[in-house]
């Protein structure tokens, strides 16, 4: 998104939200990509992630009336909540997430962070696609969208404990996916 973008993003916002159907392709146009990546983050199957924008844009061009721009990148940002909750219901309703408390073996053993130094940004985000669906919706939204253990507890309808218990996992899983990738040079 350019500087002149952001500028009028604002009008192009009121234009959309007043139904002018060229302001909101200009709108999908212009985020289709990041939100596809976000949804991606998420979702595996590519014709799922289709369905998902599809049923993320119609919800937002539906609500955009109720929509408080509080400029630049506010709207990117609600749209990216939308896509994430559009985005968690349909794991949810395909019953994708499957989640375990840990026992209190894998409790004990300590978590050691990989050096990523020298990974590329690309590979981190395959290996993090990689993880089962459970382990990998709870890493994002702690990880990526800043989520309590709390919030996602809510989101997900889970325990707390469960949603921290994930999170080990799929680190542990990470992290030693990251040092066989890193053993294979």
């Amino acid at each position: 998104m350019g500087p002149n973008t952001i500028g009028n993003e604002e009008l192009i916002v009121r234009q959309a939200q007043n139904g002018d159907m060229a302001a909101q392709r200009i709108i999908y146009e212009t985020h289709v990509r990041y939100l596809t990546s976000v949804c991606s983050r998420y979702i595996l199957n590519c014709e799922d992630v289709k369905d998902v924008l599809q049923d993320s844009f119609m919800k937002i061009f539906s609500s955009l009336a109720s929509f408080e721009y509080r400029g630049a990148w506010s709207l990117r940002s609600w749209m990216c909540r939308v896509v994430v909750n559009e985005t968690l219901k349909f794991l949810k309703r395909t019953s994708r997430l499957e989640f375990a408390e840990l026992t209190e073996a894998e409790h004990a053993i300590p978590f050691e962070e990989p050096n990523t130094d020298m990974l590329r940004a690309s590979e981190i985000y395959r290996l993090i696609r990689e993880l089962p669906d459970g382990y990998r919706a709870i890493f994002n939204l702690y990880v990526i969208e800043g989520k309590s253990h709390k919030e996602i507890a809510e989101i997900l309808n889970i325990k707390e404990g469960t949603s921290a218990s994930q999170l080990h996992r799929a680190k542990a899983m990470l992290a030693s996916r990251i040092k066989e990738y890193q053993s294979s040079f």
